[in-house]
């Protein structure tokens, strides 16, 4: 089954599941606490944490908090990864997922710079969750009219629904506190950093269209 895969998608799946075999091994070592994503000035703030590194925006969407999570992860990676990296070819997929686990992380981090300074403890954020909700937003985008199946419950529905009902969920979840210990504003900041870039790629506001040079025999007189 992965020989059938895309490249890109089947190396991110091959390093996930490395990388969880590596945190099993090592447990909460230096090395992987390392590679966490860690709240800005966390540093000595209890036994452990190292604070903020700047490599930790790419790391921490490697690493993950159990099996379940993981396989979630792997599994929305596998649906809505694949199709996209078909249309898109390999490098501008894997820019496009690089830019979303960022933007994940660049959100978190501005969420737990605020809990930190009210006092709240600094914990640290791991998983791909930001990346596949891009994925999720890029195949919402591209594929509007698809229709996908939930897992819990077992709802189908199109593409498109689905993103805006995740989209609902994670913001509200976010602002109510609900679901204490999973980053949604860290879900969100990947989707909307998917949103920039393929907004971006297709010349569209809030980065306007593209100008475009008139062929060498028309001339613009203004």
């Amino acid at each position: 089954m992965l020989r059938n895969l895309p490249p890109v998608t089947r190396a991110l799946l091959i390093a996930n599941a490395a990388m969880f075999v590596l945190q099993w091994l090592l447990q909460d070592s230096e090395v992987t606490l390392a590679l966490m994503l860690w709240p800005v000035g966390s540093a000595g703030t209890y036994p452990g944490a190292p604070g903020f590194e700047p490599w930790q925006l790419v790391t921490y969407g490697f690493l993950h908090g159990n099996l379940p999570h993981l396989l979630f992860n792997m599994l929305a990676l596998l649906m809505f990864g694949a199709p996209l990296e078909h249309v898109w070819g390999a490098r501008r997929f894997l820019l496009y997922y690089l830019v979303c686990v960022v933007g994940a992380a660049l959100f978190q981090l501005g969420v737990g710079l605020w809990a930190v300074s009210e006092g709240a403890p600094a914990y640290p954020t791991v998983g791909a969750s930001g990346g596949v909700f891009g994925l999720l937003l890029a195949y919402g985008m591209l594929f509007p009219q698809q229709r996908v199946m939930l897992l819990i419950p077992p709802i189908p529905m199109k593409a498109r629904t689905l993103v805006i009902v995740y989209g609902v969920i994670e913001l509200l979840l976010g602002v109510t506190g609900r679901q204490p210990g999973v980053a949604h504003f860290a879900h969100l900041g990947g989707m909307l950093f998917g949103w920039l870039l393929i907004r971006y790629w297709r010349g569209q506001p809030p980065f306007g269209p593209r100008r475009r040079r008139p062929p060498p025999h028309i001339r613009i007189v203004r």
